[in-house]
């Protein structure tokens, strides 16, 4: 029990030297760049996905170089950029989302599993300028909480729901863009009947983003057909053997808005 106890406190000891070590560096991170502002207008903005591997796919494009696959996205007309950063799973790290930062002039989602108030630091450092909070993850007060201290750290959040329910929890964050991700998280399944009967339920005051199944300009118009002012496009993009013209492909759909 004694070691256990000591241990316990050695690596709170650790995650207090960590925090310490990125709040001195909150002076110097790149100032964020307005992300859901840069989701709104008349086309269907695309957010961009640097994407090596997924749970769905297995690998995509382990030869991606995030500095350049994110100026290929930007010269394609992308207006924002999601750079994965989990590592398992996706094949993403920080690092790329630093070499991100400094290769383009747009706004940067943080992707991962955000849980802890310690990764919104990471984000923020690493210049992000907004962080993906998965409701399905999480409980309702660790999605405001965590929401909380994002924006006091001059992040935007992108809050990702698949249900009613999510999306209450969703709404009840000022300003946060909202997500409806059509693919199942446990079946991997994508179904677009959760974007047609969630994304119309979204204030027009709010961003709404369509996540998963977007390969087409027609997947495009689909999505702006349900109100979507934005579509998140991974897998299609980073095997594109021409990046910028995939990415301006999706970039001509007009948005039809919400009632």
């Amino acid at each position: 029990m004694g070691e256990l106890t000591a241990a316990s406190r050695l690596r709170a000891r650790e995650a207090e030297a960590t925090r310490g070590a990125l709040e001195a560096q909150l002076s110097s991170a790149p100032r964020p760049l307005a992300f859901a502002d840069a989701l709104r207008g008349l086309h269907v903005r695309v957010i961009a996905e640097l994407k090596r591997r997924s749970p769905s796919k297995g690998v995509i494009n382990d030869g991606i170089r995030a500095e350049v696959r994110a100026q290929e996205y930007e010269a394609g007309g992308a207006a924002a950029l999601s750079v994965l950063t989990e590592p398992s799973r996706f094949g993403g790290s920080l690092d790329d989302l630093r070499a991100v930062r400094e290769a383009v002039g747009i706004p940067l989602l943080r992707k991962d599993f955000i849980t802890a108030q310690i990764q919104l630091l990471e984000a923020r450092v690493a210049g992000a300028s907004a962080v993906l909070l998965i409701a399905r993850a999480l409980e309702r007060a660790e999605v405001l909480e965590l929401a909380s201290a994002a924006s006091e750290l001059g992040l935007e959040q992108l809050i990702e729901v698949r249900s009613e329910t999510e999306l209450a929890t969703a709404l009840d964050v000022p300003r946060a863009v909202i997500g409806v991700n059509n693919r199942n998280l446990e079946s991997l399944l994508i179904d677009d009947a959760i974007g047609a009967r969630l994304l119309p339920m979204i204030p027009r005051d709010r961003v709404a983003v369509y996540e998963s199944g977007i390969a087409t300009a027609e997947d495009v118009r689909r999505a702006a057909a349900m109100g979507a002012d934005a579509v998140l496009v991974g897998s299609v993009l980073s095997v594109a053997p021409d990046p910028v013209q995939a990415v301006r492909d999706l970039t001509t759909v007009g948005r039809r808005g919400r009632p």
